[in-house]
């Protein structure tokens, strides 16, 4: 076994310490009455924060996300038409969504 697999804990042991609320997008990156996402202030002193908020942002909600943050973008006039289009659809095949 070498250094670096010695280091790293194992998968099974890093899940079980995992807090209740890793990984749920509306807990840790809710939507303000802005209508903007930020992170909760408990959640900036958790030792998890970046794994967790990876996951939320890969999960079928943080795509949804992603969504909004083109439209947001197209709507500030930050991407043209056929951008938007093609972020969107990008998007849609990684969620694996047929329309």
């Amino acid at each position: 076994m070498t250094d670096v697999a010695k280091d790293r804990p194992n998968m099974k042991d890093t899940q079980e310490k995992l807090p209740v609320c890793f990984g749920e997008l509306e807990t840790v990156f809710p939507k303000g009455a802005d209508g903007l996402r930020t992170p909760q202030a408990g959640c900036l002193a958790c030792r998890h924060k970046t794994e967790c908020l990876r996951a939320a942002m890969k999960s079928p909600c943080g795509l949804k996300a992603h969504e909004e943050f083109v439209d947001r973008a197209y709507d500030a006039g930050m991407l043209s038409f056929m951008q938007r289009w093609s972020r969107k659809k990008d998007l849609q095949r990684k969620g694996g969504k047929k329309r």
